[in-house]
């Protein structure tokens, strides 16, 4: 029986937390993109669990890593095109919209799932960055994943460009701050919040198509367990800053990892208690910042063209 060093448990525990940071992060920064243009999109969830059915699909019938990433990505923006449909030129409520996407994604992925064999793949090897991974510390950590967990964290100072430093980023912060405004100047409002919302749902498709590619290898029905509304809660935490986030998916990822160990060590504890640490501690977030955060003033506010 291998005994592992104090110090081999750390760095495992925080490569762990990365790894499983990664699904969260992916949909958090995509929601970013929904919400700092004024659509609220409760229905990550169900985007994600049609991105990893999606992804584990292309990759089991075609042996091809690419082809399984594109189809995740390719579902999750007809999903986001859906929501923009409901949200923005249907201007539904968008609460009721996300939710409706939920379901949508929960229901259909269980149904297409029963239709398909048993599908089993090997989650993606991690890929090894050479010199890098030989650092102390933080190559063991941070070097030694796959390049799906590379992608998302690559995506931070990519989405802090596009937003922060771009002329597309002061268009989403004017459309999500005052369509009006932003409508009188030229800016087309219905179509920025259409690109935001696919983006939103691309990335969301990524998300998912991790958890069953880089990840578990397989799929189950509702495999995300909340993982798509926790997104969304650490971007409200993230104050909708990809910087921020990153933070907030990382704390999380930290939290089921932590309780993942536990269980494996045989700790005495009710499981159950564990299962629930991961959400205890997002609402004990949601408690304590309260109304202390303010996010776009148009966030899940319609808008028409010619409205007073």
């Amino acid at each position: 029986m291998t005994v592992l060093t104090l110090e081999e448990i750390l760095f495992s525990f925080l490569a762990a937390t990365i790894r499983l940071a990664t699904p969260i992060l992916f949909a958090g920064i995509g929601e970013i993109f929904a919400e700092r243009s004024g659509v609220l999109n409760l229905g990550i969830e169900g985007i994600m669990l049609m991105g990893a059915l999606s992804g584990l699909t292309g990759i089991y019938f075609t042996n091809n890593v690419g082809i399984g990433i594109i189809l995740g990505i390719t579902v999750g923006a007809l999903m986001g095109l859906l929501m923009a449909i409901l949200s923005v030129t249907l201007r539904v409520n968008q609460v009721l919209a996300g939710l409706s996407i939920f379901y949508l994604g929960l229901g259909l992925s269980s149904f297409i799932w029963t239709l398909l064999p048993v599908m089993r793949v090997a989650p993606l090897a991690p890929t090894i960055i050479p010199f890098l991974s030989q650092i102390p510390v933080v190559g063991p950590v941070l070097f030694q994943q796959n390049f799906m967990v590379y992608l998302a964290l690559i995506s931070i100072p990519i989405s802090g460009l596009i937003l922060y430093r771009t002329t597309f980023g002061l268009k989403i912060s004017a459309v999500g701050e005052n369509p009006k405004a932003a409508d009188t100047v030229g800016i087309n409002v219905n179509r920025v919040r259409y690109l935001c919302v696919i983006i939103g749902g691309m990335l969301a498709g990524i998300a998912g198509a991790y958890l069953t590619i880089g990840w578990v290898g397989g799929f189950t029905h509702n495999m995300v367990g909340g993982g798509g509304f926790i997104a969304v809660a650490i971007v409200y935490f993230g104050k909708w800053s990809p910087y921020r986030t990153l933070a907030g998916a990382l704390l999380f990822g930290g939290a089921f990892a932590f309780q993942i160990r536990l269980q494996a060590m045989g700790v005495e504890f009710p499981y159950e208690f564990l299962l629930m640490l991961p959400y205890i501690l997002t609402l004990v977030f949601l408690i304590v910042m309260g109304r202390k955060v303010r996010g776009p003033a148009s966030l899940s506010l319609p808008f028409e063209r010619g409205e007073r």
